[in-house]
């Protein structure tokens, strides 16, 4: 179902979100609709963006395909940050901030099923996946 984007919410955006578990799988199918109506300005979401205290987040990948991750962590991250500028649909659409990212991270998470994965992204796709991590603990851009 295609949801309302949470904008300027402090209190919703900057909870720390709880850890998601199979009854909440219908948070994926709504990130997913959502994200489809932003196709072109967003490359990933967080459940706390459509109003979601869950650990549930989604990205696209180089080629555009969108992923899902259940209550993700990131468990290493490999090298110095560096400093980029992202936007974020929970500010406004041309808003844009600084902030540091790495380049590489290594990840443990969930798939939709529950089965338990262990993934190292890279560039865009890793700094999408920080992003949206961020947002799963409470933290702005």
């Amino acid at each position: 179902m295609l949801r309302k984007i949470v904008e300027n919410d402090h209190f919703l955006l900057s909870r720390i979100a709880v850890e998601a578990t199979k009854e909440d799988m219908y948070i994926v199918t709504d990130l997913k609709d959502t994200l489809k109506q932003y196709n072109l300005i967003c490359g990933g979401m967080a459940a706390n963006m459509i109003g979601e205290n869950k650990r549930i987040i989604i990205y696209k990948d180089e080629k555009g395909k969108v992923h899902e991750m259940v209550n993700p962590v990131i468990v290493k991250a490999y090298g110095k940050p560096y400093e980029t500028k992202e936007a974020c649909l929970s500010l406004g659409k041309d808003i844009y901030r600084s902030t540091k990212r790495y380049h590489k991270i290594k990840v443990e998470y969930y798939d939709r099923f529950f089965n338990k994965k262990i993934k190292s992204f890279e560039d865009l796709t890793a700094q999408i996946i920080q992003h949206e991590i961020n947002h799963c603990n409470g933290i702005m851009i």
